[in-house]
């Protein structure tokens, strides 16, 4: 229970302090920690249960985006400002660092190793995002359709 709540309060405060960096709207802090926590969170369930890193990677992204989705909404502020700094506990970093260390040292088959795998993990997340983009203008085009059929038939009924 403890690593749990390890696991959030860190990715909160990335994420947070990411968006402190990049001067986002104030009252937008701990919606931008709240994307990013889950995000990771999502990952890190995703890789206790088995599951590969790309694949984690790509779950967490989804939730990060659907989290962010929903705090535009609420706080109506652009999408973005959510999905940037909730993107940074996912990003491949360490991973990114150990192939370019291996790759200096001459151990090149680690290196190239560590590289596919970060490119992996940041196709993964950006498949994420592209997915719940698509998933996203669909539904908004589908209440847009509904309410102009609904305006047609009212008028039908005049």
């Amino acid at each position: 229970m403890i690593t749990i709540l390890i696991q959030f309060s860190f990715s909160f405060l990335a994420s947070s302090a990411y968006a402190i960096i990049t001067n986002v709207p104030r009252r937008s802090l701990i919606a931008c920690g709240l994307s990013g926590a889950a995000g990771w969170m999502v990952y890190w369930v995703a890789i206790q249960l088995g599951a590969n890193a790309a694949l984690g990677s790509l779950l967490g992204a989804l939730s990060v985006a659907a989290v962010s989705f929903i705090c535009s909404r609420t706080l109506k502020l652009p999408v973005t400002i959510f999905n940037i700094p909730g993107m940074v506990p996912l990003v491949p970093g360490g991973l990114a660092y150990q192939a370019v260390r291996n790759l200096v040292i001459g151990n090149y088959q680690i290196a190239i190793d560590a590289a596919v795998q970060a490119i992996m993990i940041a196709g993964a997340i950006a498949l994420g995002l592209v997915l719940s983009e698509v998933l996203n203008h669909n539904i908004r085009n589908f209440r847009e359709k509904r309410e102009i059929l609904s305006l047609i038939r009212k008028k039908e009924e005049k």
